[in-house]
């Protein structure tokens, strides 16, 4: 959850400390015989581009020097080879905040090509409508490292996204993110060793589904933080598989995943009207899914706005599979909860919550039916967020409830 396991209270005072500290567990790609030459070709027809142009770019790793952009020309379409056969190496990146990055340019499309060792970004496209991102593949090959690029493919201030069947590896905040961006569809894809796997931020209407998210601190978030343009709502998580996403969070300090709790499953935050079906999701060391707000999440001392709206409502949970997870939580006093409570040999609660309410919308000491956090098949964990966190308790019966299906997101191409 972020920091409901580092704020403090009574019993459960300090929760979950994380390392930000890089530590690289392999070596970057060797691209001593690569091709030096194509870049300039390459940079050339991005340049050069003309509204409907097919950029194809043949098998090969190709040294790339300074980070590619592309700007406010519509109708693109960059075609490598396949992801693991043209291969846009940056290891020797000398310029440039990105790999490629994509500026205003709607109905674009990028596939069939990989992304390794940029500096920051890998694919980062902005202020465009109409994106297709199909079998792309964003890498850092020296390992999981906060010397890594942030996020993998990074679509952000956009309208109609697809992206599939891609992979994305290593970034040191998300592999696939998507933020403040409208109408998402993010499925069949492969998200491993990142911070956060797969992550849907201050966004509208989103589906994600037919994922494997593994082996990342967190396997798939859905946020919505303060302090930006504009909040987002409306998710579905459905069909995925989510499990053993226990590696360390090698996030930067200070950034909002850096306190994502390594060993968490699915992460909803301060986001609304999310509702998650049909997972397959496993072995997720401190839980298979936590629901949290912004007061347990260690933001509010940023400064936030006085319209947010810090709590999640309307989140449904139901038909999903769930197996092992929650033995061996991070941070020592999640590990003292959960002895506390279940013994030394017992786990936490595939569903984890903080426990905050709007306390303006109550009716009678409780909330409406239709914002109540509404779970099915799996066992509720209050972790007593408002009261000091003095009272973690079981509370599955209070959340047998459910919220009508949302609507699949249609894109118009």
């Amino acid at each position: 959850m972020t920091a409901i396991w580092r704020a403090g209270l009574a019993a459960f005072s300090a929760l979950i400390v994380l390392q930000a500290c890089g530590q690289q567990t392999g070596q970057t790609r060797d691209v001593s015989d690569a091709d030096r030459e194509y870049q300039h070709v390459l940079m050339e027809a991005l340049l050069d581009a003309a509204p409907g142009s097919v950029i194809e770019i043949p098998a090969g790793v190709f040294v790339i020097e300074r980070g590619l952009s592309l700007a406010n020309v519509d109708g693109v379409t960059i075609r490598g080879a396949g992801m693991d056969e043209t291969i846009l190496s940056f290891a020797e990146q000398r310029a440039g905040a990105e790999g490629l990055l994509v500026t205003s340019a709607n109905n674009f499309t990028i596939e069939d090509l990989a992304i390794e060792d940029s500096i920051g970004d890998a694919l980062k496209i902005t202020g465009s409508e109409n994106v297709i991102i199909r079998r792309v593949r964003t890498e850092w090959t020296r390992g999981v490292s906060t010397d890594n690029g942030a996020y993998g493919i990074y679509p952000v201030l956009t309208t109609n996204v697809l992206i599939e069947e891609s992979v994305a590896i290593g970034a040191s905040d998300a592999g696939i993110y998507v933020g403040q961006s409208d109408n998402i569809v993010v499925r069949n894809n492969r998200a491993e060793y990142n911070v956060a796997g797969i992550e849907i931020e201050n966004s509208m209407d989103a589906d994600v589904y037919g994922n494997v998210a593994t082996n990342n601190t967190g396997g798939i978030l859905v946020f919505n933080m303060p302090n930006l343009p504009r909040p987002g709502h409306g998710t579905r998580v459905f069909d995925n598989d989510v499990h053993e996403n226990n590696t360390r969070n090698f996030g930067h300090a200070g950034t909002p995943v850096a306190n994502v709790p390594a060993g968490t499953g699915i992460l909803v935050n301060s986001n609304d009207d999310v509702e998650i079906f049909n997972n397959r999701v496993a072995r997720n060391r401190t839980a298979n899914v936590i629901i949290s707000s912004l007061h347990s999440a260690g933001f509010s001392e940023l400064g936030v706005e006085s319209d947010f709206d810090p709590y999640p409502e309307r989140i449904h949970i139901h038909g999903n599979t769930f197996e092992g997870g929650g033995n061996n939580p991070d941070g020592m006093d999640l590990q003292a909860l959960r002895i506390a409570l279940f013994g030394p040999t017992g786990r936490i609660p595939d569903v984890l919550w903080d426990g905050y309410v709007d306390e303006a919308k109550m009716v009678d000491g409780s909330l409406p039916d239709d914002l109540r956090l509404c779970v099915s098949g799996a066992e509720v964990l209050n972790a007593d967020g408002p009261g000091g966190y003095g009272n973690p308790r079981i509370v599955t019966a209070e959340h047998a409830c459910s919220h009508p299906p949302r609507a699949a997101v249609e894109l118009p191409f």
